[in-house]
């Protein structure tokens, strides 16, 4: 059997591929397994280091701009749909896989019409709450839609399409608890732990919110924070809580968390945005969140996330520059005073989740495998 997965970007899109494919390899030992992906893309790195052979195609994004140089760059993003479409459609023949999924990102779209066109069975994931440009496009061309939250059924034209399988969280998720997370750190099983954490690179606008609240935490604090500044704005931030006097006491700051499964299960209220792989771990967990979803994705993705969650009772939704640390604090001081509120968000949270949404996927995979054969 030889599978073909299609996915790029962000680690959101590749790691749920990556998942299913060690899980079909789980089912089928003897499965062939080759990743398409965009050049000079992430996943040209993530992919290799988990043993699996990928082709590129070079493809982007088109810019929802009419500005001229935009302009100019549309035109050329058309083009490059055209040679992605023939480069994928020679991987495909050489490859002759059994089934065509793809898990998101641009380079999905000339790899599933291609292999589509081809007579090869095709499926799509879709993991943000309302289907992006290239799950739109693919709908009426692929045999099956999946999606990570039962709410985004309702976006497409034909729901019986449309499988509810959640998205697969990293294998490290996997068996963890709170205080097992808790006494693996080891962190005062009995206090309240916060965790804020705003993406790699890190956030402007939520470092200084961060910086604010954790000046206004001071010392003695009801609750224990592990902050991650991101890459770029750690060495600010230190010398600044220096500065102020705070650094240090309750207040665990770091440039990075290299150990993010479990200190997310240790946490009971996690600040954080609203990408589909956070929501993903999230309800795995069970864990009550404020979220501040990124302003800076296309189509306000992070945005719907977020709303999804807060009308389910499982987050708090809060947009980027319309509230200053104290605030920030006071929503968190509010959570943390109300044990009831939180153990509801729990519950919420966990309704969302799918824990077995690998198995769910890879299930669908294999029976689409069916549909060519004799």
């Amino acid at each position: 059997m030889r599978v073909l997965f299609t996915c790029g970007g962000t680690a959101g899109h590749i790691n749920p591929a990556l998942g299913v494919a060690g899980r079909i390899r789980q089912i089928v030992p003897d499965a062939e397994i080759l990743f398409v992906g965009a050049e000079g893309h992430m996943e040209t790195e993530l992919v290799p280091r988990e043993g699996y052979p990928i082709r590129t195609v070079r493809i982007s994004g088109f810019r929802r701009s009419l500005k001229p140089r935009l302009i100019l760059e549309n035109v050329r993003a058309v083009g490059r749909v055209f040679s992605s479409c023939r480069a994928a459609k020679k991987y495909i023949r050489e490859f002759r896989p059994d089934v065509a999924v793809g898990t998101g990102g641009y380079v999905c779209y000339p790899v599933l019409k291609m292999a589509a066109e081809m007579g090869i069975p095709t499926a799509v994931h879709e993991s943000n709450a309302v289907p992006g440009l290239t799950t739109r496009r693919l709908e009426n061309t692929v045999d099956k839609i999946m999606v990570g939250l039962a709410d985004s059924r309702s976006f497409y034209k034909d729901p019986d399409k449309v499988e509810v399988t959640g998205t697969p969280v990293r294998v490290a998720f996997q068996g963890l608890d709170r205080a097992k997370a808790r006494r693996e750190l080891g962190l005062d099983p009995d206090r309240p732990v916060v965790l804020a954490v705003f993406g790699s690179l890190g956030a402007e606008y939520m470092n200084g919110a961060m910086e604010r609240f954790i000046r206004r935490m001071g010392t003695g604090a009801d609750f224990h924070l592990i902050y991650a500044t991101g890459k770029r704005y750690y060495e600010d931030v230190r010398r600044s809580l220096d500065g102020a006097g705070v650094s240090g006491g309750d207040a665990d700051v770091r440039e990075y968390i290299y150990d993010m499964p479990r200190v997310m299960a240790a946490a009971d209220v996690i600040i954080c945005r609203s990408g589909a792989s956070t929501i993903s771990e999230l309800t795995y967990l069970g864990k009550p969140a404020i979220m501040v979803p990124s302003p800076n994705v296309v189509n306000h993705h992070q945005e719907k996330n977020a709303m999804v969650m807060e009308r389910a009772g499982a987050a708090k939704m809060l947009l980027e520059g319309q509230f200053d640390g104290e605030q920030l604090y006071e929503t968190v001081m509010g959570l943390l005073g109300d044990p009831a509120a939180l153990e509801a968000m729990h519950a919420a949270s966990l309704k969302l989740g799918v824990s077995d949404a690998t198995d769910r996927i890879a299930s669908i995979v294999l029976g689409l495998t069916e549909k060519n054969r004799p």
